[in-house]
């Protein structure tokens, strides 16, 4: 597994709880609103964290930490992924894994064996539209419809999350949105940020994306609480 960044501590990434943050390499998915290009664009790539070294700091700290967010990238490319959080299982940590649900089998391997304790995943868009939010030609939704299925139905403690930008979501984005999700015990709505780790802005090709504003995020939030009543917003996106 390619680690391509670590955060020691994080009060953000593993709700109500004190965490690291583990950030594997390499994704399936060319999202150009994602913050994560080192993470994505080869050509972006930086030098690897030594996984001996983060596994080691995460032992040093486990009766401070009070859990363990990996995300990415998108975790779930790496075979070797249930190897990493058994050792990190094994220093008595909760893990909280990010995910775009593209591998529902990882999933419920993962959760079948006990190794993670939350989902967050992410829906990138509308069906209708998930390819072209995704920076993709065409993809099949069969995966991350099984995916949303298994996290609702398994008994994992999980949260849905979409990341709103302007000029590839709207109004009726959401009333799709929430007819996929209807019934999820979770749901967060959170607003695009331009950055320089921004994929499209890497790219030069970010022009039309902006933020939504409170008020626009607001009506977005009350479309989907019609079918998510727990749905909410966080205004700074990951």
């Amino acid at each position: 597994m390619i680690i391509g960044g670590f955060l020691p501590t994080t009060m953000l990434d593993y709700p109500g709880r004190l965490a690291c943050t583990v950030f594997t390499r390499g994704c399936n998915l060319r999202c150009p609103f994602c913050q994560n290009s080192s993470l994505v664009l080869p050509e972006c790539f930086e030098a690897p964290q030594d996984i001996e070294d983060v596994l080691a700091h995460i032992k040093k700290r486990r009766n401070i930490l009070e859990g363990v967010c990996i995300t990415g990238g998108e975790p779930t490319l790496h075979a070797d992924l249930p190897d990493f959080i058994r050792r990190i299982k094994e220093l008595g940590l909760p893990v909280k894994l990010d995910s775009n649900g593209s591998d529902p089998s990882m999933l419920k391997a993962l959760y079948e064996a006990g190794l993670i304790d939350m989902i967050a995943m992410d829906i990138k868009a509308a069906p209708s539209k998930y390819a072209q939010v995704c920076g993709l030609k065409e993809i099949d939704m069969s995966p991350y419809e099984e995916s949303v299925r298994y996290i609702k139905e398994c008994g994992i403690e999980y949260e849905f999350r979409t990341t709103l930008v302007k000029g590839l979501h709207d109004i009726s984005d959401m009333e799709e949105i929430g007819q996929w999700l209807s019934g999820a015990k979770a749901y967060c709505l959170q607003s695009y940020k331009e950055s320089d780790g921004v994929i499209s802005v890497k790219e030069g090709t970010a022009a039309g994306f902006s933020s939504f504003s409170d008020e626009e995020l607001e009506g977005m939030l009350e479309t989907v609480k019609k079918y998510v009543p727990n749905s909410y917003l966080r205004y700074s996106s990951i």
